[in-house]
């Protein structure tokens, strides 16, 4: 008999098991990552986050799992669901908690059903969804949801009775695919001549302004180096508003994950002016955080775009995913894609209105990403698309 825990730490769940279960080696959902969230103390219910992890055991043995969290707020999140919490509120409910299935802070596209890779996984992503779905109307919760899904993981999703279905949701962002490129000028050769000039244009701006660029793995860098990553990391969010939500004793925490995080670093003189902040599984790159305590044209671009596209072709990731959003990306070689997310809200009249607002969304999606399409920056078009 397969039972359903919910744990209030992924320190509770084994590591081994946890990471045993995932169907590639995305780092995101790794035991490691997010238990460096939480030891790091970017998981606080004051700040909206409770940790809610899901587990399914048959005796006694972790067999599929899910990071799930409570959420009092919808921020950090990416896949953004006020006007619903709005909606909900005037009508008299309470939409918050919610239940939410994804990594913190991370618009990154990956497993979130970690249910091995076998003929039973099917079934158990299914009974994961199942145990979510049971779990919400137990607590008396608005809604569950389940942000930047993998496709493989979407059909465990539109299984049970219709009036328990799931909203789909699907939004654009922005990749980078390698070609078997040799080096850097081997993909500026892909683009169209414009692109090309644009990036060469950008990246001799800052070559002219005597920044010293360099990538480091993470574990090599001091701790008064991190200190530092983090202080233009923090500095840049306070400098737009936003709240920055990553401590320092998380950043902290990535130098201990070896070569999966990467750095790319700006000095003048000794001073780190700058930096990119990046995680890597063994087929992609992922582009997370940025900061600069100077305004240098280009740097930005360079170090976020065109340092991640070199380390990609150096080390042979086939993929780059620089982040969220971002048309002005399109320009410098990377192409829209589509994420998926999935949203079951308990309420049949509330879901009834929801999906009604999201078919006219899907519709709008649809015609964005095919506008997108149609401006690739390559010069062959079905050589970028291949």
């Amino acid at each position: 008999m397969i039972e359903a825990r919910f744990h209030s730490a992924i320190d509770q769940l084994p590591a081994a098991a946890w990471d045993g279960l995932r169907a590639n080696a995305n780092p995101f959902v790794s035991h490691a990552f997010l238990s460096a969230l939480e030891n790091g103390g970017c998981i606080r219910p004051n700040w909206g986050w409770q940790a809610h992890h899901l587990g399914l055991y048959e005796h006694g043995e972790l067999i599929a799992a899910a990071p799930l969290y409570l959420k009092g707020n919808s921020h950090g999140e990416f896949v953004f669901d006020f006007s619903w919490a709005s909606a909900w509120e005037r009508a008299g409910g309470e939409y918050y908690p919610k239940l939410l299935n994804a990594v913190p802070y991370s618009p990154i596209p990956g497993p979130r059903l970690l249910a091995g890779s076998d003929d039973r996984t099917p079934m158990l992503q299914q009974a994961l969804v199942e145990a979510m779905r049971l779990e919400a109307e137990r607590m008396g919760l608005s809604s569950v949801h389940a942000n930047f899904l993998e496709a493989a993981e979407l059909d465990a999703f539109d299984h049970g009775p219709r009036d328990q279905r799931w909203l789909a949701r699907s939004d654009v962002q922005f990749h980078w695919h390698n070609h078997g490129y040799r080096h850097f000028p081997d993909f500026l050769a892909a683009l169209s001549h414009k692109k090309r000039k644009n990036i060469r244009h950008e990246r001799a701006h800052v070559a002219a302004s005597g920044v010293a660029i360099e990538m480091r793995s993470g574990d090599t860098l001091s701790v008064g180096e991190w200190r530092r990553v983090h202080a233009l990391y923090a500095a840049t969010f306070d400098a737009k508003g936003n709240h920055a939500a990553l401590t320092r004793a998380f950043f902290s925490r990535l130098g201990e994950l070896g070569q999966t995080v990467q750095v790319a670093l700006a000095r003048h003189a000794e001073t780190i002016i700058a930096m990119a902040l990046f995680v890597q599984s063994d087929s992609t790159l992922y582009g997370r955080y940025w900061g600069a305590s100077v305004d240098v044209p280009g740097l930005h671009f360079e170090l976020c775009y065109y340092r991640g596209i070199e380390h990609a072709i150096a080390n042979k990731l086939a993929r780059f995913e620089p982040g969220a959003q971002g048309e002005h990306k399109l320009a410098r070689g990377f192409l829209p894609v589509r994420t998926h997310s999935r949203h079951y809200l308990v309420n049949p009249d509330f879901r009834t209105a929801v999906a009604a607002a999201l078919a006219h969304e899907a519709e709008a999606v649809d015609a964005y990403a095919a506008e997108l399409q149609s401006h690739s920056p390559y010069a062959d078009h079905g050589h970028a698309e291949r």
